[in-house]
């Protein structure tokens, strides 16, 4: 339950009720109240698509009341958070229970892996769901096969991972599920459980298209040894801007404050779209057009008061500045919008793929150092800012430590310049994000892969009945 996953769970749920399926969207109360609008405006729609809201056990796992959401949650709480999620299991059960017909099938997202004791009860077929890329995906499964964690010593030393497609060099800090202090956050058990429950899914569905990473789709399933859908981006199944506004938290401002006004100000792709902490002295510095967008709260109040204190002044007319959450889908797909800063979170990385613009890559944990490999190493439509050691979670606003103001400048520079080499990445940027769009049109390879998926979960219904 964090707005990484959910946002995107969200749109399978669309997707899936626009082709007539009947959804239930299972999740707690706090975080249906993110949801509600795009769920309204689906049933108004005439989709067939619903809440289940199950309280969520704040008080018996020791959390404060209303922590629902891994964006409200202290770092420290991070094992009674995930404590409380198993507590679902017995509520959903019960709801199952009452359910008449049994759904289908279970998505479930990878950090609930006791779905697979429901799915096991009900004999229901259970789809796993990553949220990251196919490349990201085989990156942590051929660092299980092959030990990586247990021959390399170095944490700092690149190493080439065994069993890709493509040469990829990282370092063991670097590895999907390695960076994590488990003295602080006790998420190597919540691993491990992860990990236990790999193999009894029925299958495994990702947000990403075919022609993006083909190679890595093929060994990814390969690998699993069972059946990958990739039908994203998922994004794309939102078409009115009211629907790219109103995807997860309420957005800090409204869109017409954005479009009507400062953007418009602003020749195409001129603009940088940011989402990082401690960047203020190299974007005043680049002398670039930008939107910059950080969350506002007890973390970000210093650099908040720093903002204020001059930096807004100084930059005024060249510099937007976002308190909080940020419509960024409908930010990036804005003709003014050149370059995207991203800290490498998976649905950041497609979304701006999805808009045809290269990336600045600032990755700080989990799988983010995989998507940069991808986004600048393979796909060749990035820049990377210079982070090599991950930050622990709970500690981003440390990160302006690892990387100084002259890094972030350079790449702000290399990623907007308008000679050959930015203009080669630029157009492997809209290239791409091309792709995107036919990927998930009629008769595209994600289009045609959620079909498969609804036509292999029909069929594997019909044989229960028969056999029952």
């Amino acid at each position: 339950m964090a707005p990484g996953h959910m946002i995107p769970m969200i749109d399978i749920g669309k997707l899936l009720a626009k082709r007539g399926m009947i959804v239930t969207v299972v999740t707690t109360p706090v975080n249906a109240t993110r949801f509600k609008l795009i769920i309204d405006h689906s049933l108004q729609s005439g989709l067939q698509i619903h809440l289940l809201q199950l309280q969520f056990p704040c008080k018996e796992a020791g959390l404060p009341e209303g922590c629902e959401n891994l964006d409200s949650l202290p770092a420290e709480l991070m094992s009674n958070f995930f404590i409380a999620t198993t507590m679902l299991q017995q509520p959903l059960e019960e709801a199952l229970q009452d359910m008449q017909p049994l759904p289908n099938c279970i998505i479930s997202d990878m950090g609930h892996p006791w779905t697979s004791s429901i799915a096991q009860k009900f004999q229901i077929p259970r789809l796993l769901f990553h949220g990251t890329s196919c490349f990201s995906l085989l990156c942590s499964h051929n660092m299980f096969h092959y030990k990586i964690h247990e021959t390399i010593t170095s944490s700092t030393e690149p190493f080439l991972l065994p069993g890709m497609p493509d040469p990829i060099e990282i370092t063991k800090a670097q590895l999907p599920g390695m960076m994590v202090a488990p003295s602080k956050l006790s998420s190597l058990s919540m691993g491990n459980k992860i990990r236990s429950t790999e193999g009894t899914e029925y299958g495994v569905v990702v947000n990403s298209f075919y022609e993006l990473e083909h190679k890595y789709v093929k060994e990814y399933q390969k690998a699993k040894g069972k059946q990958v859908w990739c039908i994203g981006p998922v994004s794309l199944c939102n078409k009115e801007a009211s629907e790219k506004t109103d995807r997860g938290n309420k957005a800090s401002l409204m869109k017409t404050c954005v479009f009507n006004g400062w953007t418009h100000g602003h020749p195409s792709q001129s603009c940088m779209f940011v989402l990082l902490i401690e960047l203020g002295l190299a974007l005043e510095a680049s002398n670039r057009p930008f939107i910059w967008a950080f969350r506002s709260g007890d973390q970000s109040g210093e650099l908040d008061n720093w903002v204020r204190d001059g930096f807004e002044e100084r930059v005024k007319g060249r510099g937007f500045i976002i308190r909080g959450w940020a419509p960024q889908v409908l930010i990036l797909f804005h003709s003014a919008i050149g370059g995207f800063l991203t800290h490498c979170g998976w649905n950041s990385a497609l979304e701006g793929i999805c808009a045809g613009v290269p990336m600045i890559t600032w990755p700080m944990f989990a799988e983010q150092f995989t998507n940069e490999k991808l986004i600048v190493e393979v796909l060749k439509i990035g820049v990377k800012v210079g982070a090599e050691v991950p930050v622990r979670w709970g500690e981003e606003d440390e990160i302006g430590l690892q990387v100084r103001k002259e890094g972030i400048e350079k790449a702000i520079v290399a990623l907007m310049d308008e000679g050959e080499e930015g203009e080669e990445r630029r157009k492997r940027a809209e290239e791409v994000g091309e792709k995107a769009h036919l990927a998930v049109e009629e008769g595209g390879s994600s289009y045609l892969n959620l079909t498969l998926l609804i036509e292999d979960i029909v069929l594997h219904s019909s044989q229960k009945s028969v056999n029952e």
